[in-house]
């Protein structure tokens, strides 16, 4: 059993966890000093029952908060294959919030990016012509990313649509990155490789501006930021920052 901070709804946040493909828990990852979705489960698990709580997420005009997943599946329009998922669900009556959420990731050796499978429908080059265009260029090696990992990106803005699309509300997909400067080993972070991830991060959102949902890079720090300047929250970031260090 996990170690959670203090007044976590534990029994919710696990089988929110279980339903991942991910298999954090039963892999062992989720133990790591530098997993990304304990920090996740750990930071947004305290607001699953009771998310009127939550402060709509910097530069994410959404409006009150209604509900709060971890582990939120964003299905496409289509049966079978694999489905795209994301680290935090948000919805509010106006916004469906797509949160991918990344620590130590992009500071690690870049992996090959490519689709297994083409995922491709009609209405998409309409109303995300700028990340299937993306799409296109990344599968003709017309476009590269390292630190930042535009497939997965492209295929959880094109989940994100989907679900936005049948409620009728907007969609935002979230990406929210911390900037450590050293491992948990206690090695710096190279320098270059955060700055590098910095300037992949604006080239990704430059790209696809103007699409049916909203890219948004968002800052861990800020965020706590955010969140420490609400009295009822001053606790629950002490604890995160206690137990996960400088984000």
């Amino acid at each position: 059993m996990p170690e959670f901070l203090p007044d976590l709804p534990v029994e919710g946040i696990l089988e929110c966890l279980k339903r991942s493909p991910g298999h954090e828990i039963r892999t062992g990852k989720f133990d790591s000093p530098e997993s990304s979705a304990a920090l996740v489960a750990n930071a947004f698990g305290w607001f699953l029952n009771r998310p009127l709580v939550l402060p709509p997420l910097p530069g994410v005009p959404a409006g009150q908060i209604e509900t709060v997943t971890l582990e939120a599946e964003m299905r496409y329009p289509w049966k079978g294959g694999r489905q795209p998922w994301l680290d935090v669900g948000i919805e509010t009556s106006t916004t469906l919030i797509g949160v991918q959420a990344r620590r130590f990731e992009p500071f690690r050796p870049g992996k090959a990016q490519g689709f297994s499978e083409i995922i491709d429908r009609p209405e998409w080059r309409q109303t995300m012509p700028a990340y299937t265009r993306m799409r296109d260029d990344l599968v003709a090696g017309k476009v590269d990313f390292d630190a930042v990992n535009a497939v997965e990106l492209i295929k959880q803005a094109y989940g994100i649509q989907t679900r936005a699309e049948k409620r009728a509300v907007g969609g935002v997909l979230v990406y929210l990155y911390a900037e450590p400067k050293t491992w948990a080993s206690g090695k710096p972070v190279d320098p270059a490789r955060i700055e590098q991830h910095r300037k992949e991060m604006a080239k990704f959102a430059r790209m696809v501006a103007g699409d049916a949902v909203v890219f948004m890079p968002l800052r861990w720090r800020d965020l706590m930021q955010q969140w420490a300047a609400v009295p009822a929250l001053k606790a629950h970031v002490a604890a995160i920052h206690a137990r996960f260090g400088v984000l």
